[in-house]
Parts: structure tokens; sequence; C-alpha cells
């Protein structure tokens, strides 16, 4: 598969995961477009790789937790996480997107490859460099929460 194909085909769904983990439109798009750049630059490593989409999710995750861990000292600012108008993604709910992302990071990690990149368990814990069980456990506690915590016409969405 060629660059530009795999990007343009991934490109959308990549952002659409990187934004639930992150909750911000413009971070999301300058750490997917980190991490496409660094899918470039070891294209052979990365199109042999099981699920290319997902090494680029992760890396796009990676790379945004190395700028907090740097940054982590920054006092945070009241409505940083609220998005504009305007800006609300289209595909998920405002709900199911406010539950995710009051998940613990581990759990919103399993949702958004498990469920909305469709990997299975064992890619999943070796992206995320854990045990398949605990994939499960993730999953189970994130949907219960999220089956909880937001109203039952959603529930769909959840079990898509």
């Amino acid at each position: 598969m060629e660059f530009a194909k795999f990007y343009e085909s991934a490109r959308d769904d990549c952002l659409r995961i990187v934004l639930l983990n992150v909750g911000d439109q413009q971070l999301a798009e300058e750490l997917v477009a980190e991490a496409f750049a660094r899918a470039w630059a070891k294209w052979p490593k990365v199109r042999a790789h099981p699920a290319p989409r997902a090494w680029v999710v992760r890396t796009a995750l990676n790379v945004h937790r190395s700028w907090w861990r740097r940054r982590r000292r920054e006092v945070a600012i009241d409505g940083h996480d609220v998005p504009a108008p305007g800006e609300q993604d289209t595909v998920i709910s405002g709900d199911l997107m406010a539950g995710l992302r009051r998940l613990p990071l581990r759990q919103r990690e399993v949702v958004t490859l498990r469920l909305l990149l469709d990997l299975d368990t064992d890619t999943t814990a070796k992206i995320l460099g854990i045990a398949p069980g605990t994939i499960y456990a993730h999953l189970h506690r994130a949907v219960a929460t999220l089956r909880s915590a937001i109203p039952h016409s959603d529930d769909q969405e959840i079990r898509r």
C-alpha cells in the first residue's frame, strides 16, 4: 500500500480516535499530523505492522503523553476541553464523547482501539503493551461506566 493511499483512507479515523482521547480539535489535528509524519519516515516498518492505523493513533497519543509530561506543572484553564460551537463531532454523540472523556486514560485507549478502530483483543494488547485479559477487564469496566453515565438511547453507539 502506498503511503498517500494509506493517509487518505486512515486520516479521518485516526483523527476521530485521537480527538476522543485528547478532547481538543486543534491539538488532535497536530498530534495526528505528527504521527503521520513519523509514519511516513518509517513507512516500511509501519506498512508491515499488523494494524498501521493503530500504530498512527498510538504514536499520536504517545506524542501527547510526552508533551503533557514536559508541561504537567502548568495550571489548567477552566473550559479548556469544551469544544467551540459547531465543533461537536457529528459521528459520535456529545453524551458519548463526554462519557469517554471521563474514563481513565487506559480504559479510553482500550475503548477507542477495540470498538472504534475495530482491532481484535490481541492486537490491542500488543499495541498497549498489556495482557489480553487486561484488555477485557478495561473494556468491561469502561462499557459499564458508559452505560451508567449516558442515556440509554446512546447504548447502541457503544455496542457498535
